[in-house]
């Protein structure tokens, strides 16, 4: 559905070939790997070598030889090898046709059970430590810490489009402005205008979004139209980028109306790591039934006008009572 007028007005505030499989370092086990199920003995700036006579040089190498030689991801069990030693990850055996990449041996259905008890001894950092996760977790918890890691990057909130873009807020929020020319805004205030010429025409998903800067946080304003059963709702609500815990300080309001009447709706932002669908479906937000945006418009039937304003505060705790009081935005 394309839009007749929108204005927004802030206030002064596959399948891989063998022969196209990459060679990588190839990962030869040998026999010789220790059976004891204490842990390895590792640090960085020293090599250790072990009864069996295997010397491991440091975590990174040890680590090194846990990645998969196709896909350079971590293994984990099941992990493979060739006859010749040479392993790989279970979902990269199937996509090479179960020959190895390094060799071109057929695969089997060889386990490689002692490169699985050294996985067990390891303990490693979070992969997102040069951004700020402190963590250190044992090798098989941290595939699972790092699925819902505080600090692992968000995906781009824009709606419009499949946008696969992923970073830090600062990035993305130049990738709204400079790539999806989003409107940006400072102030905590916002005065939103939809203008349809043809209210009964109603394409799914019909959106728009602005970005607002305030208490040195971003918010996404979504407004959209949107066909739910065999009529059209109109939407408006508030995401937080950052994390949901955070987003719990914040609170925000939006009000419709017209005709001497007024539609409001006050919550808490929702955070971008919550998709614009799952938002959206669960309607969290201000929705507006299409005859009573029409009676908003003037009640002719003719025109969609709508008008919505809105204000974001953060919730601040009272000194003296305890209690939450609300820091407006000036």
């Amino acid at each position: 559905m394309e839009l007749d007028s929108i204005e927004c007005i802030s206030s002064s505030d596959g399948i891989i070939d063998e022969d196209e499989i990459p060679l990588h370092h190839p990962h030869i086990i040998h026999s010789q790997f220790p059976s004891s199920k204490s842990p390895l003995n590792i640090n960085n700036n020293s090599s250790n070598n072990n009864s069996d006579g295997i010397s491991i040089h440091s975590t990174t190498s040890v680590h090194e030889l846990l990645e998969c030689p196709v896909c350079t991801n971590s293994m984990y069990p099941p992990i493979h090898q060739c006859h010749n030693g040479h392993t790989i990850c279970s979902t990269c055996k199937a996509r090479a046709h179960n020959r190895c990449p390094t060799c071109r041996q057929e695969l089997g259905d060889i386990r490689c059970l002692a490169l699985e008890k050294v996985a067990e001894s390891l303990e490693l950092p979070c992969k997102y430590g040069s951004v700020g996760c402190p963590e250190i977790f044992p090798y098989y918890s941290k595939l699972k810490h790092e699925a819902i890691c505080n600090f692992r990057p968000y995906n781009c909130p824009y709606a419009g489009s499949e946008c696969s873009v992923v970073g830090d807020i600062p990035y993305l929020v130049a990738h709204l402005r400079d790539d999806h020319k989003v409107d940006m805004h400072s102030g905590c205030t916002f005065n939103h205008r939809y203008v349809k010429s043809n209210p009964r025409e109603v394409e799914n998903a019909t959106w728009m979004l602005t970005v607002f800067n305030c208490f040195g946080q971003c918010f996404c304003l979504h407004f959209e139209a949107f066909q739910l059963g065999t009529a059209p709702v109109y939407m408006a609500f508030l995401r937080f980028m950052g994390d949901e815990i955070e987003a719990r300080n914040y609170s925000y309001s939006l009000e419709v109306g017209g005709n001497g009447r007024k539609l409001t709706w006050e919550g808490t932002p929702r955070s971008i790591r919550d998709s614009h669908r799952k938002v959206r479906d669960s309607h969290d937000g201000l929705v507006i039934q299409r005859n009573m945006a029409l009676f908003f418009s003037g009640g002719e039937r003719k025109e969609l006008k709508l008008r919505v304003t809105g204000r974001i505060w953060k919730e601040q705790q009272n000194p003296d009572g305890g209690a939450c009081m609300p820091n407006l935005c000036t």
